[in-house]
């Protein structure tokens, strides 16, 4: 039998149905077998029973409309087609979701792997003798349009065609996916050293040093980690000013702002998770530099966490279960990549990102399915998804949700840089070219969901998010990748770009103080209870058991401050029977871990880390009598309740985001307790004065986030 066959071999006039009247998939098989059994011979039952059989293996819907029926018979000794153009859509749980016209194959019961290769090239087209009848009726049903591509040209048999062999060629236009506007970012220079244009035959070449490199990747940590954008401190005090708003939303705000204050100032930085960093890069094709860019980028971030007050958060693993710090906070995460004519050839361009462990850890991938793709389903998921950020990393969030890409990294990366706003000047709408696109009605409807949800900025209310990037890619057929990520409180992040002009750096807020209105504490709303860290543990608890849930705090006395590490080794000791310390006994525990110390002061910069992540430890803690009152940022999990619950402790939330207020303002002393091998995570004692809290977790298994269905 000679495989060397194209459709129009396979097909005949006769075999063209249109339109196909069936109402769903096994009618539409049925049917195919009808018109099958009439081209030859065979019964109608087997057939339907082969296209059956086969469909029951898993749908041949392949996608984009198209399905692709088959089955082996016995007493046939060729390929036997038909080509089918529905009268309605016909749902064949295809991969995309998407109804179907079908094609569908009847093979020989002797199914060779030789047949088997030409079966998959059968779309290949070509006319010859009976042809062009057949494509009269092709083309007067307007088949061809709509399923597969047929055209009038001589018949080609040309060796190794594929599946498309046979589509008319069209001329190749490179699309870019990441289509962006004009860049309307506000720089500041650095000065023009290590910076010089050479010309090279007609060509200018923009010549860059590796000082000028390392330069500006030193002065951008330095500054990310003190200074915000205008429009995220515009968001803050927008909130001070909404009377929807509620106390608890702007208690949150205002101590932002006032965090923001004091980080400008360049000696605390705003948040004591100085994170990791991150570096973009895009080297224009007229831009020459000493080939250690990296090498370079790397030097520049050393030298921002040396010479401030930053903290060193990288830990290297010496084997699978032993790490050490790194003492560098290296090593950066950085992405070099070449950019090409039209994109800035004479321009090396980057992104700069601080991203702390608590908002990277709310980065999600999803891999739904394209069933998901109609408004109402969509909007369900994400509302459901959206609620599993919580309140850990730091809200009000700066929420990005990508929907498509081409793979999950594709996804993810998009998600990161959305939640930057580096993507903000794609296009609102898209092309069948695929490029990426902004969807402006879904990022509103999305915001006023989020404001529906009650968990505020932190402890109840409507600012859960500042405002939400929704970017829509292509994707593979039989994929729909969803990613969701934010950015935090500490919006930590700024462009930078090497031009023939200079070295320039993202123009961040400097003066923070003119989104700072004047209002007192007070006027914020809600009375704040005084506690007294200094009693006895069974004080303490006496008093916050008479306050319920969301009541705020003012916390003045003595703090243990242990974390992920510490947590660790206190486990050892009770396992191996050394029972618990009395320092946990006695005082708080606060989850945290600092920064750097600056000269003349008490405490370096020292904000709540992620609760969550001490869950697996509060029941036997508490079991032992320690960590009877916890102190950390974010929602916790069921097992945290049903401990408090039955040893009688209490969570108390701390305002994720102001680690510069709260050590400028609340902390008096820091002494170094045990573990001083951990670093930043060893176990310390600190005095703190007028603390803001809030009751989370009581002692009767009252939660208040479970109310926000965060629990």
């Amino acid at each position: 039998m000679d495989w060397r066959m194209t459709l129009i071999d396979l097909l005949s006039p006769a075999a063209v149905i249109s339109p196909l009247r069936a109402n769903g998939k096994k009618q539409a098989l049925l049917e195919l077998a009808q018109h099958a059994a009439q081209l030859t011979g065979l019964p109608e039952r087997d057939l339907f029973e082969a296209l059956l059989q086969r469909e029951r293996l898993g749908s041949t819907g392949i996608g984009e409309g198209i399905a692709i029926p088959h089955g082996r018979m016995a007493g046939i000794d060729r390929l036997v087609g038909l080509f089918a153009r529905t009268e309605k859509p016909v749902d064949f749980d295809a991969l995309d979701g998407q109804p179907v016209d079908s094609v569908p194959f009847a093979t020989p019961q002797r199914s060779t792997r030789s047949c088997r290769n030409r079966r998959r090239r059968l779309p290949e087209q070509g006319t010859a003798g009976r042809g062009a009848a057949l494509f009269r009726r092709l083309a007067f049903d307007q088949i061809a349009t709509s399923a597969i591509r047929l055209r009038e040209a001589p018949a080609r048999r040309a060796r190794g065609t594929s599946l498309h062999a046979g589509v008319p060629p069209m001329a190749y236009t490179h699309v870019d996916l990441f289509p962006l506007g004009p860049d309307e970012t506000p720089y500041r220079c650095l000065g023009s050293e290590g910076v010089s244009v050479e010309r090279i035959g007609d060509r200018e070449v923009l010549n860059v040093s590796r000082e000028a490199i390392r330069r500006l990747s030193e002065q951008a940590f330095i500054d990310i980690n003190h200074l915000l954008r205008p429009g995220h401190l515009a968001q803050l005090g927008k909130i001070l000013d909404d009377p929807e708003a509620t106390s608890n939303d702007k208690f949150v705000a205002y101590d932002l702002l006032k965090n923001a204050n004091i980080a400008a100032g360049g000696v605390l930085p705003m948040c004591q998770d100085t994170g990791t960093a991150i570096i973009m890069g895009k080297k224009g094709r007229r831009v020459w530099t000493e080939g250690e860019d990296e090498e370079a980028l790397g030097e520049g971030v050393a030298d921002a966490y040396f010479k401030r007050n930053l903290r060193y958060s990288q830990v290297a693993p010496l084997s699978m279960f032993e790490e050490k710090n790194t003492a560098t906070n290296l090593p950066a995460q950085i992405d070099i990549y070449a950019e090409g004519k039209g994109h800035g050839e004479d321009a090396y361009k980057f992104l700069f990102v601080a991203k702390g462990g608590g908002s990277a850890n709310k980065t999600f991938l999803f891999q739904a399915t394209p069933s998901l793709l109609t408004k109402e389903r969509m909007i369900a998921f994400l509302k459901e998804k959206i609620l599993t950020l919580g309140t850990a990393a730091c809200p009000p969030y700066h929420l990005a949700i990508v929907i498509g890409g081409t793979s999950a990294e594709q996804n993810l990366k998009t998600v990161k840089l959305a939640s930057t706003k580096y993507l903000d000047a794609l296009p609102t709408e898209g092309s069948a070219s695929g490029h990426a696109f902004r969807d402006l009605a879904m990022e509103e409807e999305i915001h006023k969901l989020t404001q529906s949800l009650g968990v505020g900025a932190q402890f109840g209310g409507k600012y859960f998010c500042h405002d939400v990037r929704v970017i829509r890619l292509p994707r593979h057929g039989a994929s729909l990748p969803i990613g969701l990520g934010v950015s935090c409180s500490a919006d930590r992040q700024a462009k930078g770009k090497i031009t023939k002009d200079g070295i320039f750096l993202e123009a961040l807020e400097t003066d923070p103080s003119k989104y700072l209105p004047e209002v007192e504490d007070t006027s914020l709303g809600g009375d704040v209870v005084e506690v007294d860290l200094n009693r006895p543990m069974s004080e303490i608890l006496a008093t916050l058991t008479k306050y319920p849930v969301k009541t705020r705090l003012s916390l003045t006395g003595t703090i243990i401050v242990a974390r992920d590490s510490a947590h660790a080794k206190i486990r050892e000791r009770l396992e191996s029977g050394q029972g618990m310390p009395d320092y946990l006994k006695n005082h708080p525990v606060y989850y945290a871990g600092p920064a750097k110390t600056p000269d003349g002061m008490a405490s370096g910069s020292f904000g709540p880390t992620t609760a969550g992540r001490m869950d697996s430890f509060v029941d036997q803690f508490q079991s032992f009598g320690g960590s009877m009152v916890m102190l950390a940022k974010g929602n916790r999990s069921a097992a945290v309740r049903e401990a408090c619950k039955t040893h009688g402790g209490f969570y108390l939330g701390s305002i994720g985001g102001p680690a510069a207020r709260l050590a400028q303002d609340c902390i008096r002393k820091v002494e170094l307790l045990e573990y001083p091998e951990l670093g930043m995570e060893a176990v310390w004692r600190i005095e703190v004065e007028d603390f803001p809290a809030f009751i989370v977790i009581d002692d009767k298994g009252n939660d208040f986030f479970k109310e926000l269905n965060l629990g």
